[in-house]
């Protein structure tokens, strides 16, 4: 398999726990492909288990692994979601969200106490996930006459390509998405179709 057109993320949910000194940390990892997933999982936690002290977590999108963020939600600066966050890289994860919720025991931890124990539990979490290695594709509208139909098709299923969006009327639309390492290929053979238009989309 080529790495280089590869990402790792979550086949889903996963939970881990950490206790010091009375102090309780539950951390649940879950499979995020944007932003606006993240705000109503944390909603939902935060009613769950409202009666805990800090909700703290750490996130990583992209199937180049270029966006991420952190929050501490009141504990000590850099104490909880940059060691949360540090698990999902040591794991080489993206499209992760990891949230650690702390039940306080009533004994100070220190910051280094605290960032062992939201690393220790965001760790614990990934330790009892199921890890997918996706591929990273290209995905590509399609515009073409009718009259070509039978030609874009046979690259399609020669190529083993996804299709997930298709018009048919005067003029015809398709939009695939082709694994990163074949685009080239791909967009050269379709080229090669008289009148075929084709548009890049996206990257994911």
């Amino acid at each position: 398999m080529d790495t280089n057109d590869t990402y790792k993320t979550l086949k889903g949910l996963s939970k881990g726990i950490y206790k010091d000194r009375g102090s309780r940390f539950l951390a649940f990892a879950y499979p995020v492909f944007s932003e606006e997933e993240i705000k109503p999982i944390l909603l939902t936690l935060r009613k769950k288990y409202h009666d805990a002290r800090h909700f703290c977590y750490a996130y990583r999108l992209g199937a180049e692994k270029e966006f991420f963020r952190t929050n501490d939600d009141g504990e000590p600066s850099n104490s909880a979601g940059k060691p949360i966050l540090g698990q999902i890289v040591a794991y080489d994860l993206t499209n992760v969200l990891i949230v650690v919720i702390r039940y306080f025991g009533g004994t100070l931890l220190g910051v280094g106490g605290l960032i062992n124990a939201y690393r220790s539990a965001a760790a614990d979490a990934l330790s009892n996930s199921h890890v997918l290695t996706k591929t990273i594709n290209d995905i590509y509208e399609l515009q073409f006459d009718y009259s070509s139909m039978n030609d874009v098709k046979k690259v399609i299923k020669e190529e083993k390509l996804t299709q997930f969006e298709q018009k048919f009327d005067s003029t015809c639309s398709i939009t695939i998405s082709v694994r990163k390492s074949r685009s080239e290929n791909v967009v050269e053979r379709l080229g090669k179709i008289e009148g075929l238009r084709i548009r890049y989309l996206r990257s994911g």
